[in-house]
């Protein structure tokens, strides 16, 4: 009798496991449409490089020697036509390889009068507050203000005082200066990341688990 049963039971069992082996794929494991091997949302966020807005320049600290940009007695500056040095001086201002990272330019802080403390509609010399933070200066010129933003802004070294550089670059700020009007001055275009808005993949995973 019991040789009977063993040839039955191994009859239903290849059964069963014939059956199994002949289901349709899905029936088996159904890949998971939510659960993709590679997230597109994991991908490195190209807004999560350094902000180079993230640390404002401007800002007090790493204080920095005044003799660098205090004209040294018995200097002269460079003389020139000055709509001429104002128009090269146009294009210093909007050049970003005066810096010394390279990224950022004077109308990176100044476009439309953005940055600028109200007293800049002042005659200079005059007393500065980034200045006197930053260097212990209680009162500085306008070429003086130029060689400040070159060391501190803009990281790089000042310009030789005897410079068509210099002379071209202060030149068109005095022209800035004679437009700006107090109160106009735009937000500072740092303050707001472009690249902080909601991540779109930060959003909940309608396929996770509850």
């Amino acid at each position: 009798m019991k040789t009977q049963i063993r040839p039955l039971r191994a009859a239903i069992l290849t059964g069963l496991f014939s059956a199994v082996i002949a289901m349709p794929a899905p029936l088996i494991a159904a890949p998971n449409p939510c659960a993709p091997k590679v997230n597109p949302c994991a991908a490195k966020n190209p807004c999560a490089a350094k902000n180079p807005c993230a640390a404002n320049p401007c800002a007090a600290g790493n204080r920095i020697d005044p003799t660098l940009v205090t004209r040294p007695k018995g200097t002269k500056p460079y003389k020139g036509n000055h709509k001429e040095l104002a128009k090269e001086g146009e294009k210093l201002w909007n050049s970003a390889k005066l810096s010394g990272p390279g990224t950022i330019s004077c109308a990176s802080c100044h476009t439309g009068g953005a940055m600028f403390q109200s007293s800049f509609a002042k005659p200079y010399p005059h007393q500065v507050q980034m200045a006197v933070d930053n260097a212990g200066m209680k009162s500085i010129t306008l070429e003086e203000m130029v060689q400040f933003c070159m060391v501190k802004p803009m990281q790089t070294k000042p310009f030789a005082w005897d410079s068509r550089e210099l002379a071209a670059l202060t030149a068109y700020a005095a022209d800035v200066q004679k437009t700006f009007k107090p109160g106009k001055a735009t937000a500072n275009p740092c303050v707001a990341n472009p690249c902080a808005a909601k991540n779109p993949c930060g959003a909940k995973n309608p396929c996770a688990a509850r």
